[in-house]
């Protein structure tokens, strides 16, 4: 405030954010800034300017039908030239840097219990995995062995962090492109000529960073620019006219309908479009109600996450969706939950509903630190996970290997199995993506969308009704996002081969089975059986309803899971 009374500002000017923690900051400046009083006159504007790829004139008429977004054809926003900005004759007092040991020591004071858990963030669920096999293979007298699974990419890329001169990467064993805006611009001119021949030894560098990245067509494009763009220190229109003036260039002015010529034109644009898509639905989701409960948007490794919270005060509850659908799922629980005396949170994971779908490689172990990071970050405390289907096998894997993070685990028609004797787990290794899967992705999406009613009503044995047109439009306008393939792709690699009983081993903590036994999916009785014949721990309730049991018979899930919640007061 000193600072703006020094200056006499008029304007304050903040760029756009659909982040919910960021635009609640906003707002509380915004606030200040109507309340205090300014001896020149009246209290400087908070002025929001935005960055869109389109040019579209109020986000709470964006389509949120990918399809009929592109029909419109709005028009792409050139990038603006850097403005000069006008010096300032006068003299601010900026004060002083705090040592490192002062940081330190402020961090220290401020550290909360729930800031312990940070660290639990540097480590992969693989390699917590790993090494608790190991420790099962040595209990049981069987040889170690170092091939359970694949190593960081970074790794087979080398391991020193010694900086290069001249390097557009911070170490050997980087993979962000970092520096400024002038770094980053030559990064990208390098990127879009990968199929070239260079001379340079920093572009050479960066090629061999593309075919280190490229573990399926286009993903080297996020990993490689992700931060950079993030950060802001290259904008999305900025890539956008490159790759498509580049595009131009080659073809004598021409854009062809077909498609680009080279593969990282390829994989720059449809990234870019991408990322600003799902930024347009974040934005509307924040602007305009949507659906039962107010939707928040958290960015997780710089991907847009939509979650949703409700109740103030209570034992914390995580809700997690099965493959297809979102957080819309639990439409008639967090609600009904919240009113019971518990603050409810529901997550729409990596790759489904309104949440983004990047260019990656989609695993169980992904969307389970995508689980282990929301409860850390945005939670803040341990919750009851309650998860349906490969929801459940995800949050099963959250609780074993994190067990301090789970108050009790709840697992609804749950994916997974019971192995009665496991002495060795093969975990997933993360290949390359061949032509075959794609197309097995893009025959299987279709097949989806044409018999999803049928499809749904199967899972809804008992309440047929149940599949309304809400929920099957929400599930078909998914599936026509941008990288909705990709995630379909995904079930292709599912591996669902750590037993459930290891997990509930390794969780050691209290676990309710909720299972509808007329499940088309899962043979529900032999599941059952298995369960108390070889983990007699658990809780098992059986419902008579399909594979979705909380949306089918909301009432009986929501009154068995209010009264297993209750138990822990």
């Amino acid at each position: 405030m000193r600072s703006l009374c020094k200056v006499q500002a008029g304007l304050v000017y903040t760029e756009e954010e659909v982040e919910y923690r960021v635009r609640n900051v906003l707002a509380s400046v915004e606030s200040s800034l109507s309340n205090a009083s300014f001896t020149w006159g009246n209290a400087p504007e908070l002025v929001v300017w935005s960055a869109s790829l389109y040019d579209y004139k109020n986000p709470r008429e964006l389509l949120t039908s990918h399809n009929k977004f592109l029909k419109e054809k709005l028009p792409m926003i050139t990038p603006l030239a850097a403005a000069p900005l006008p010096a300032l004759n006068v003299e601010i007092e900026t004060g002083s840097l705090p040592t490192l040991e002062e940081l330190k020591g402020f961090l220290k004071e401020s550290r909360t219990s729930e800031d312990n858990w940070v660290h639990l963030k540097s480590t992969s669920a693989k390699s917590i995995l790993r090494k608790t096999l190991s420790q099962i293979k040595v209990k049981i007298g069987a040889a170690s062995s170092d091939s359970d699974g694949g190593e960081d990419i970074t790794a087979y890329y080398g391991t020193s962090g010694r900086k290069i001169q001249n390097s557009m990467f911070a170490s050997e064993s980087s993979i962000q492109v970092r520096g400024g805006t002038e770094i980053t611009s030559d990064a990208l001119a390098a990127y879009l000529k990968y199929l070239e021949g260079t001379g340079k030894a920093n572009w050479q560098e960066l090629h061999d960073k593309v075919r280190l990245t490229e573990t399926r067509d286009g993903a080297s494009f996020c990993i490689l620019f992700g931060p950079a763009l993030q950060l802001g220190v290259i904008s999305r229109r900025r890539v956008y006219h490159e790759a498509i003036q580049y595009e131009r260039d080659r073809n004598a002015g021409f854009i062809s309908p077909f498609g680009y010529s080279t593969p990282t034109v390829t994989a720059a644009v449809d990234a870019i479009c991408s990322m600003e898509w799902y930024w347009l639905l974040a934005l509307k989701s924040q602007v305009c109600s949507e659906g039962n409960y107010p939707v928040k948007i958290w960015r997780w490794k710089g991907h847009l996450i939509q979650y949703t919270s409700v109740g103030h005060e209570g034992p914390s509850v995580l809700l997690v969706h099965g493959f297809g659908a979102s957080l819309q799922h639990f439409r008639d629980n967090v609600g009904a939950i919240a009113d019971q005396g518990c603050r409810v949170w529901a997550v729409t994971l990596l790759g489904f509903g309104k949440s983004e779908k990047p260019n990656i490689n989609y695993s169980e172990l992904l969307w389970s630190e995508l689980l282990r990071d929301f409860i850390v970050d945005v939670v803040r405390e341990p919750v009851h996970l309650v998860g349906n289907s490969i929801g459940g096998y995800i949050c099963a894997i959250t609780a074993g290997v994190w067990p301090s993070l789970a108050r009790s685990l709840i697992l609804l028609n749950t994916a997974g199995s019971v192995v009665p004797s496991y002495s060795f787990i093969p975990l997933s290794e993360e290949g390359q993506s061949s032509w075959f899967s794609r197309l097995q992705a893009r025959l299987l999406l279709l097949f989806l969308r044409s018999r999803a009613g049928g499809i749904l009503k199967e899972y809804y044995p008992t309440r047929t009704k149940r599949v309304d047109k809400s929920l099957m439009d929400e599930i078909i306008r998914a599936s026509y996002d941008p990288g909705a393939a990709t995630v379909i792709e995904s079930i292709f690699n599912f591996n669902l081969s750590i037993p459930l009983n290891f997990l509930f081993d390794s969780f050691g903590g209290k676990i309710l089975i909720v299972q509808g036994m007329k499940d088309p999916l899962t043979k529900s009785e032999s599941f059952v059986s298995m369960l108390r014949t070889h983990y007699s721990k658990v809780h098992i309730r059986e419902l008579d309803a399909g594979h979705a049991p909380h949306d089918e018979v909301p009432d009986e899930v929501n009154s068995l899971l209010c009264e297993w919640i209750k138990d822990w007061r």
